[in-house]
């Protein structure tokens, strides 16, 4: 029991890439812009996060978007981290869901050919 590897919940690392999210998200719409419009700061806070939820989460499509949607001018102010933590736990969420059904399925027909034997 002692080697056993201590495993962290997927929900736990949601929503430590959600709170994470959403605190580059307000850090970037209220405090970055104090520091000028083109700061490298905003920049850099982009490839740090961009970097985190990647390794948090895994490598999701919607991170992409939100990276390089922090290069328009304008654009920034859109929370694009939130947004794609929250698409990426959707996607989850109803891929577990279809998993779910599809094993229930399959259980189901194994019990109906086992009755049937």
């Amino acid at each position: 029991m002692a080697d056993a590897p201590i495993k962290i919940s997927p929900g736990i690392n949601f929503r430590i890439a959600l709170g994470v999210a959403v605190a580059a998200d307000i850090l970037q719409f209220a405090v970055i812009p104090l520091l000028g419009a083109a700061s490298p700061a905003d920049d850099f806070l982009d490839v740090v996060i961009g970097a985190f939820l990647t390794w948090l989460l895994g490598w999701h499509w919607e991170f992409a978007p939100s990276f390089l949607g922090k290069l328009i001018p304008g654009v920034d102010l859109v929370p694009f981290w939130t947004l794609a933590v929250a698409n990426v736990y959707r996607k989850k969420k109803r891929l577990a869901v279809t998993e779910g059904l599809g094993r229930a399925e399959a259980e189901r027909n194994a019990e109906s050919e086992s009755s049937r034997s």
